[in-house]
């Protein structure tokens, strides 16, 4: 998924340069918002399937620097050039560094045990251990280890003989409703759409809003990327200590007071004004990167892709909602614009009441390991 959609992004990408009419340009971007979830979310679980507990969270969130490092650079690329073909081409040219390290990047372990494609999976923990200079079990256990988490996920299939006709239109009803179909699993995917939603709403929604507040919008992108770097460094050492559960959930809640808070300045005050929503801007940063982190250890390796993928899919629901909300509210009554965005991270705040921390947690591998213990769930 990661090698499809990473070429497909570089090429149409850079191609979108000398697109002749904003029809086939909002074509393009159609096929890029397709893609760029695809591999961001994708890429993410991969890295978290392939690190140890201990490493999660630094490697987790510090993946989100580059992210930050952009945004300041969209600030000040965009004031550079003017033209946006010529500017669609600077930084779309990028993505072919990336394709480039495609060919040293392995399939994750975790899946390939739960696949059965056992041989395939001890070859990459073998490249692994050579690389990190570490010691394996021997095969024969290793072998052992992961047949019996194949049989533990194939245990919880009880039809095993070939199924009829309806028999398999119930399977696929069953996978597309999978995510709902055990109470704890039901309860991760709700919490997390929930969170994708608004963290995706109230995040592009501050960063389109430079018109809102009465800013230069070159200025206000790069400052918006800077108060980003911290929650990409200072976030580890927090995690790291406090689990996600509640740095997530303060950090969303002093987004929403933040936020409320904005309305209630006067505008000869608009430098206190723009620092309330930068603290909001950053605290909502926190929240992002926590809770990516957060989705991919609470799904099981089963269905950890599609439950994220779900999510993602939320969040991009929540984009897509922000700049209608600004442009139908902001227009007429600005004030709203906080008090919304304020509202729903507030909400999102209280949703993870019902999880436990994952921090140190041995990540499930199946639904039944999610549903046997207690790991997950207060």
């Amino acid at each position: 998924m990661i090698t499809i959609s990473s070429i497909l992004y570089s090429v149409i990408a850079i191609g979108s340069a000398w697109l002749p009419t904003i029809s086939t340009v909002l074509v393009a971007r159609f096929f890029l918002g397709t893609m760029h979830p695809t591999s961001l979310q994708t890429g993410f679980i991969l890295a978290m399937e392939v690190t140890e507990p201990k490493r999660r969270t630094a490697v987790g969130i510090v993946q989100f620097l580059s992210w930050a490092i952009a945004t300041i650079l969209w600030g000040a690329w965009a004031y550079l050039i003017r033209d946006w073909r010529w500017l669609q081409l600077a930084v779309s040219l990028p993505c072919l560094l990336f394709v480039i390290s495609l060919w040293i990047i392995d399939e994750s372990p975790r899946w390939l045990i739960v696949a059965g494609r056992h041989e395939e999976a001890i070859r990459v923990l073998e490249r692994a251990a050579y690389w990190n200079k570490a010691e394996l079990p021997p095969r024969d256990k290793l072998l052992t280890l992961m047949k019996d988490i194949h049989n533990r996920l194939r245990a919880s299939d009880k039809n095993e003989e070939t199924p009829t006709l309806s028999k398999r239109m119930k399977m696929m009803s069953q996978s597309a409703t999978i995510l709902l179909r055990t109470p704890k699993l039901r309860i991760i995917t709700l919490v997390m759409n929930i969170d994708y939603f608004v963290v995706a709403m109230v995040y592009f929604g501050l960063n389109l809003s430079s018109g809102s507040f009465r800013v230069d919008p070159f200025l206000y992108m790069v400052i918006a990327g800077i108060v980003e770097v911290p929650s990409n460094t200072v976030t580890i050492p927090v995690v790291e200590k406090y689990g996600r559960k509640v740095p997530m959930m303060l950090f969303y809640f002093i987004t929403g007071v933040s936020l409320l808070l904005q309305p209630l300045i006067p505008e000869d005050y608009n430098w206190l004004s723009i620092t309330v929503v930068m603290i909001g801007k950053l605290s909502i940063s926190v929240a992002f990167q926590i809770v990516f982190l957060y989705a991919s250890e609470l799904f099981p390796t089963e269905v950890r892709t599609r439950g994220a993928g779900s999510a993602m899919m939320s969040s991009r629901a929540g984009a897509m909602v922000s700049p209608y909300l600004m442009s139908s509210l902001g227009s007429l009554y600005p004030w709203t614009i906080p008090v919304v965005f304020g509202l729903a991270a507030i909400i999102a705040s209280l949703a993870p009441l019902p999880l436990k921390d994952t921090l140190d947690a041995v990540l499930p591998d199946t639904i039944a390991d999610l549903e046997s213990n207690n790991t997950n769930f207060d």
